[in-house]
């Protein structure tokens, strides 16, 4: 079972380094060809653009360090493994891609707009190139990166969008969201190259910087509240949690399931406890066989299901009975009832 686990884990983490890998030599690529083209072109989108490769190569280099923390055993100070630990580093990426990539955009784009940036007087042509290329080896990262993360939300069974409001794994969910973001703002410095060739008007140039640093900033937010959650300490997947309630409610042992906490520490690994009334005949060696049972059925049942903790209470108890309300609005149900 335990290798058998640790096959299914290791599959989704080299499919998130490739992710990872491919993005940085993408992203390494193109800030090197932007920076070229902005220092020819001057143009202020083309300098956002710039800012923002260089920011999502660190970025990656960031995600990199994370899978390689993270997947660490657990040991004596750390019980439950460095999981968490990935998530700590996706946040960093979300601070990094604002004061790295947003706020130089920001910068770029008041400059323009305060004179204090002259209008570009090169050929732009070498501009619409570098976006071409950049375009083009985005579109290569980001198709593996939405490969990755659609795959995972079919064997979820989740619409795109659910998995990314719920997933514990964000790493492939950052390169996601940084290389939408990044075809996004090469088509706004397209615009603003443009315009300001059309018009002569340096303000399209600076309003467009003024987008990407926008655009930057959303993602950015978006990552920062993803990892956020995580790290606080979400509840496992709501269908895992209604499936261990019925599998417990259903043991022959327990009257009650009195309460259920559950709670996810790394990507896949979600810990299970659990308080329930047995049933008052049983032996203290027929509640231990049965606590012991129910622990395999399920991990058996889910393998994200890392750690179960069960514990015999009784549920009359009203100290117990006001913490399940204030954190449920409700006691949980006896076995054999509906979720």
């Amino acid at each position: 079972m335990a290798a058998q686990h640790d096959e299914q884990e290791n599959g989704p983490e080299n499919e998130s380094g490739l992710t990872v890998a491919l993005a940085f030599a993408a992203n390494l690529g193109i800030a090197v060809a932007k920076i070229v083209a902005a220092l020819i072109t001057g143009s202020a989108s083309m300098a956002a653009e710039a800012a923002h490769s260089i920011a999502d190569t660190f970025n990656e280099v960031l995600l990199m360090v994370g899978l390689r923390r993270s997947g660490r055993p657990a040991d004596r100070r750390h019980p439950l493994g460095y999981g968490k630990e990935r998530y700590i580093w996706t946040l960093l990426v979300a601070v990094a891609i604002f004061g790295m990539g947003a706020l130089f955009s920001y910068y770029q784009g008041i400059q323009t707009f305060t004179g204090h940036r002259g209008a570009a007087e090169s050929d732009p042509l070498i501009g619409y190139a570098v976006l071409g290329v950049a375009f083009v080896l985005e579109g290569i990262s980001w198709q593996q990166a939405f490969r990755q993360v659609r795959g995972a939300a079919r064997e979820e069974d989740l619409p795109l969008i659910a998995y990314i409001r719920r997933t514990d794994e964000p790493t492939a969910i950052s390169v996601l969201l940084e290389d939408s973001a990044a075809l996004i703002g090469l088509l706004i410095a397209f615009g603003g190259l443009g315009l300001h060739q059309l018009t002569g008007s340096a303000a399209w140039d600076g309003a467009g910087s003024l987008l990407i640093g926008v655009l930057l900033t959303v993602v950015a937010l978006i990552l920062g509240r993803i990892n956020l959650n995580l790290l606080i300490g979400s509840q496992a997947d709501p269908r895992i949690v209604a499936d261990v309630r019925a599998r417990l409610g259903a043991a022959p042992e327990v009257e009650w399931v009195v309460d259920i906490v559950t709670v996810t520490f790394g990507a896949d690994r979600a810990l299970v406890c659990a308080r329930l009334d047995f049933r008052d005949s049983l032996t203290a060696g027929d509640v231990e066989r049965a606590c012991v049972r129910m622990a395999h059925e399920l991990r058996d049942a889910h393998e994200e299901i890392d750690e179960v903790f069960l514990e015999p209470v009784p549920r009359d108890d009203a100290e117990l009975r006001e913490r399940v309300i204030a954190r449920y609005g409700r006691t949980l149900r006896p076995r054999g009832s509906d979720t």
